[in-house]
Parts: C-alpha cells; sequence; structure tokens
C-alpha cells in the first residue's frame, strides 16, 4: 500500500540569507533524509517515499534554488547544499541519519559523511557524483560561461522549456518517465532563478575536463555500511564509477539495475524502494 507523502516549507538559516525550504515526509522511526541532483527537487523522491516501509522517517528537502526552494542569489556549490544539509538536520533535531543521495545529492551526502561522520548512519549513493571524473559531454559543455548564459535564456523561454525537458528525458531516462514527470520539469524550467540555480551549480562542480572534486580515493574511510545502487544505462556518469568505489568500501554493496538511466528513483522506483528498504532493515539490526 502506499503512504501519503507530507509537504511541508521549513526556514534553513545560512550566512547572509534565510532559505524558504520545500520538504516532503513520511511515516515515524529512524530517519532517512533524500538528497536530490542538479536541476531536480525534493520530487524526485515521491515513489520511492511511497513505496518504503513505514517504519521508517522519510525526509526529502529540495536544495536552495531547486524544487519550490527559494532561490537567492548565492554561490551554488558543493560546499552550500553540504552546509546547509548540516543546518537541515539541526533544524530537525536529528543527530544521526541515513543519506541517500543521487548525482549531486550522492556528492553532498558523501562530503557529510567524511567530514561529519558522527552524523550519518548509513549511505546510499544512487549514480552519484564525486567518484570519477567522466561525466556526460552536456555536463561538461554547460560549464563554458558563454553556453550556460545562453542555456538560461533559451530554455527559459516556454518553447526553450519544452526542449529542455525533451532533452533532460533523453540524457537522464533510459526508458520513459512516469505520468507527471515532463510537467513537473517544465514547471521548474519555467520558474525564474531556476535556471540559473542548474547553471551556477554544474560551473561549480564541472569543468571540460569532467567533475572536480573527486572522493573515490577517500572512501576507505567511511565505517558505515554503504549501498551503491546505479542504472546500467546511465548516460551521465557512467556505471564503473559504481564499481570502483564498491571495491574500496569497508561496508559496501553494489546494486546495478538493467535498462535503467541516471535516476533509478524515477523509472524503477519499486525495485529501489525495495533495495533501500532490505539495506535499511539489515543496518538497523546490526
Amino acid at each position: 500500500m502506499e503512504r501519503p507523502l507530507e509537504e511541508h516549507r521549513l526556514d534553513i538559516t545560512l550566512p547572509d540569507t534565510v532559505i524558504s525550504t520545500e520538504l516532503l515526509t513520511a511515516g515515524d522511526g529512524p530517519p532517512v533524509v533524500f538528497l536530490h541532483g542538479i536541476a531536480d527537487s525534493a520530487q524526485t523522491w515521491q515513489w520511492v517515499m511511497r513505496n518504503l516501509t513505514p517504519r521508517y522517517r522519510l525526509i526529502a528537502p529540495s536544495f536552495p534554488g531547486f524544487g519550490q526552494s527559494d532561490k537567492p542569489a548565492v554561490a551554488y556549490s558543493p560546499e552550500l547544499f553540504t552546509r546547509f544539509t548540516l543546518v537541515l538536520l539541526d533544524a530537525l533535531g536529528l543527530e544521526r541519519a541515513c543519506l541517500v543521495g543521487n548525482s549531486l545529492g550522492g556528492l553532498v551526502a558523501l562530503r557529510l559523511a567524511l567530514s561529519e561522520p558522527a552524523r550519518v548512519s548509513a549511505l546510499a549513493l544512487i549514480g552519484s557524483a564525486g567518484l570519477g571524473r567522466a561525466v556526460s559531454l552536456s555536463m561538461r559543455l554547460l560549464s563554458l560561461p558563454g553556453m550556460r548564459n545562453m542555456a538560461v535564456r533559451w530554455f527559459g523561454t516556454p518553447l526553450g522549456a519544452q526542449l529542455w525537458v525533451s532533452q533532460l528525458e533523453a540524457l537522464l531516462i533510459a526508458g520513459s518517465s512516469p505520468s507527471g514527470w515532463r510537467e513537473r520539469m517544465h514547471r521548474m524550467a519555467r520558474t525564474p532563478g531556476f535556471l540559473e540555480a542548474v547553471a551556477a551549480t554544474t560551473a561549480s562542480g564541472i569543468n571540460l575536463r569532467g567533475q572536480r572534486e573527486l572522493l573515490l580515493g577517500q572512501l576507505s574511510k567511511l565505517t558505515v555500511p554503504t549501498l551503491i545502487l546505479w542504472g546500467e544505462r546511465d548516460r551521465i556518469v557512467p556505471v564503473r564509477h559504481a564499481r570502483a568505489a564498491v571495491e574500496r568500501l569497508v561496508q559496501g554493496r553494489l546494486e546495478i539495475l538493467p535498462d535503467c538511466g541516471h535516476l533509478p528513483q524515477v523509472e524503477k522506483p519499486d525495485q529501489v524502494a525495495d533495495l533501500l528498504g532490505d539495506f535499511l532493515d539489515k543496518v538497523d539490526r546490526c
């Protein structure tokens, strides 16, 4: 049975700004915090959250600049989102939580687990950034100043927003997107400040050579249980990053989903919920 989701707003205080933050929540019990990727929002987790066991307290925020969270003129970067996540845990009164991150959200979860290990009980990294330099050509091109400016202007138009969604779907989804996904992505593209946040975040983490921040060599420092979950047909970050990562983990588990792209939580939410539920249950029993 699908569980109901609740939508909330929460003010998160960062240096020089207060972010009114979009939150999706469900359930009660040990906390699990879901972190989304670039050009996405908390809503990317809705299908997984509805199908996870009710024994957990599920929390999905939209990062500053994304979804329905505020979009201030700040320096969007992994450092900002890591700080935001730490303050979010404090604001929610969470001393420790399992972090589940997709793409950029995986990088943020990794950064937090490495810098504040006492705050993270377990990790699930889904198509995570930060595990290798390789990344799609489209992301590398978007890091160029001229391309960023042109993309923000063009994709913010009614016709451009439609093309934006079509290109995202081709890049992110190996099969077909669920009902409502395209409409949500189109609304975000038309939201003032969103595309600027996408472009700035991309440039902060990627250049023409690929990903800037590489944490693969630090994975052996992680002692928490870690699930690596990847789509076999991921066109953004290659599945070889997953295989390289799990070899370096003290408590690592690898799951590769066939016929799946960069957003397993969107394409195969039932399988992701089953795998996460099994992982979380085993963590609880440890």
